[in-house]
């Protein structure tokens, strides 16, 4: 083995450890001399490898002091540019959305390709333990019927954590839902009709693509800037040309992007709705994952009208598997409840009552420090990952918060056959085509971070990271 071999496999393990932890931003790596003892090599083999860390951006000299992991890691990637408004239409991507994600699920994948948290990131136990109470000593009403607008307690619940959004309601004005995809399905049917047109961000959530399809909705994708959300002046642009009856955004940490748009930003969005008179419909299922709480509340805290229909759910940051969403609806409270009787009654009535116990034993909070601060750690791994084994000239996004990361390779990789070859490697990803109607993100792919960062995730990386290069040596280069 080459003496430049040995060093980059030193590097490699110290910026393992970096990113797992064992080194906190500050700490002192060992000293030049302990490491050469430790590993029988020369100082001069551990220069290198400290040199090469220094390159990525992990550690920094002090002089006569040695070297310390950098305060802050030097993500240098560009984040991904921005989109442009096309034509709205009927969505065509339902097919081939439904085949990726078929083929995501395979048994025994490694699962970047689903926007769901790791195991060990819900709160298994304590879950199981609150619904094993339920079935014991509340059976009865547990296996009846649960009727709109849902579990008393539960909406009570719900609307405490609202005030964490800024958002002040009774709760007599929650109406629980089964999951958030069902409380977004219910608050279009009440506000439009076949052949309506709706806007969305671009790229946007696979699912809400597929909803409009199903009802029979005209789309017009909106471009969103991965730090600040919706682009307003395309919004406006848009609106002024076209009769937009609805808009379905995330204003906090958008999927994919990440984007969350500043409170000056969501007031000016609530002029345009007014002005150009659509309502929005809110996806906040991501909100009570933004690293720092408190400087930005829900778009539907500033709603005064009640032109903003609130949506969330318990998927991210619970369990994706209990199923309990919730709507605030304001003046479509009836609509909502009367088309939920006539549907789905409501949630599950033993989860509804098994999370209204959880949340009222007061450990939610705490578990949502545990998992914020655990994705903080995460997405930085994986970005630098990313940044280290992917094409040069990968773009990737700095979401505040969440587990989603967005990146956008060389235009002349297609991450669809960049998705089957993973495949074949057993690893799923979420390829860009699904996330438009349109063919602009062809190139990009949403990575799932809410899983632990360890040797078979950077495994994992490295082998997607082949695979791109492998891509983009294959391809001509388009520019």
């Amino acid at each position: 083995m080459t003496s430049l071999l040995l060093y980059q496999r030193i590097a490699q393990q110290l910026a393992e450890d970096i990113r797992r932890g064992v080194y906190q931003p500050g700490e002192r790596v060992p000293s030049v001399r302990k490491m050469s003892s430790q590993l029988n090599v020369s100082h001069a083999t551990v220069l290198q490898a400290y040199a090469n860390l220094e390159d990525q951006g992990l550690i920094r000299a002090r002089p006569q002091s040695g070297f310390y992991v950098h305060q802050t890691p030097a993500l240098t990637a560009a984040t991904p540019d921005i989109a442009r408004v096309e034509r709205p239409g009927l969505v065509t991507r339902s097919s081939i959305i439904h085949q990726v994600l078929t083929e995501a699920r395979r048994e025994g994948v490694f699962p970047f390709g689903a926007a769901v948290p790791h195991v060990d990131y819900l709160p298994v136990r304590a879950l199981h333990q609150q619904l094993a109470k339920v079935t014991r000593f509340q059976s009865p009403r547990a296996f009846s019927y649960m009727f709109s607008p849902g579990f008393e307690p539960l909406r009570r619940q719900v609307a405490i954590r609202m005030r964490d959004a800024g958002v002040v309601v009774d709760p007599a004005e929650v109406v629980i839902t089964h999951g958030c995809v069902d409380a977004l399905q219910m608050s279009l049917r009440v506000l439009t009709k076949p052949g309506d047109l709706i806007a969305t961000e671009s790229p946007t959530y696979y699912g809400l693509l597929q909803l409009a399809d199903l009802l029979g909705l005209k789309v017009i994708e909106i471009p969103s800037d991965p730090g600040t959300g919706i682009s307003l002046e395309a919004l406006q642009l848009a609106a002024s040309q076209w009769p937009i009856k609805a808009l379905v955004l995330t204003a906090r940490l958008s999927n994919p992007l990440g984007g969350t748009i500043p409170e000056d930003r969501q007031k000016q969005l609530l002029r345009q709705a007014r002005e150009f008179d659509f309502h929005i419909v809110e996806d906040d299922i991501y909100g009570e994952l933004l690293f720092e709480q408190g400087p930005t509340k829900a778009l539907k805290s500033h709603d005064r009208e009640g032109r903003v229909l609130y949506c969330s759910s318990f998927s991210k940051t619970l369990s994706p598997g209990v199923r309990v969403g919730w709507i605030i609806a304001s003046k479509y409270q009836d609509d909502i409840q009367r088309l939920q009787t006539f549907t789905t009654h409501s949630a599950c009535s033993v989860t509804q009552m098994g999370v209204a116990a959880y949340l009222e034993n007061g450990g939610y909070d705490r578990h949502l420090r545990y998992i914020r601060h655990e994705y903080r750690k995460n997405l930085s791994a994986f970005q630098l990952a990313v940044q280290q084994y992917f094409p040069e000239g990968t773009q990737i996004t700095r979401p505040k918060g969440g587990f989603i990361l967005w990146v956008s390779l060389p235009r002349r990789v297609n991450t669809k056959d960049l998705h089957v070859r993973a495949l074949q490697q057993g690893i799923s990803i979420a390829p860009g085509l699904i996330f438009s109607n349109t063919e602009q993100f062809n190139h990009c792919v949403r990575l799932n971070c809410g899983i632990p960062w360890n040797r078979e995730s950077e495994r994992a990386i490295m082998t997607l990271g082949m695979l791109a290069n492998q891509l983009c040596q294959e391809t001509p280069n388009l520019l």
